[in-house]
């Protein structure tokens, strides 16, 4: 299985969810969509984290390792590791905004 699709899992639960009322059904289904974007969201996270230290990070360090950076490598992690947190910062904004576009279509409710 490829590492950013994840199973979809509700139809796991529906022998279970029988026993709920549509309420109910529609409450935990609701939890369990949001719990797979989330998972997915961690699962791309990671994906960039790792793509970032190999591409840019370690192409930074050019010489062999030593207690201290040149000033090239200096500069070169020090904008690695700003461009980095900017990028965070957006997703994490980006996230916030989705999450809140779903609490307000299902009113307020988690």
């Amino acid at each position: 299985m490829a590492r950013d699709t994840l199973p979809l899992l509700p139809h796991l639960y529906v022998p279970m969810a029988d026993k709920f009322d549509e309420a109910t059904q529609k409450e935990l289904s609701s939890f369990l969509e949001r719990q797979q974007v989330e998972a997915r969201l961690h699962s791309s996270i990671q994906t960039f984290t790792d793509t970032c230290w190999d591409k840019y990070i370690v192409s930074c360090i050019t010489g062999a390792p030593s207690t201290r950076f040149s000033r090239s490598e200096e500069s070169c992690l020090a904008n690695c590791v700003e461009r980095f947190l900017d990028t965070s910062l957006f997703m994490v904004k980006k996230i916030e905004d989705q999450r809140a576009a779903l609490q307000g279509g299902n009113n307020g409710s988690i």
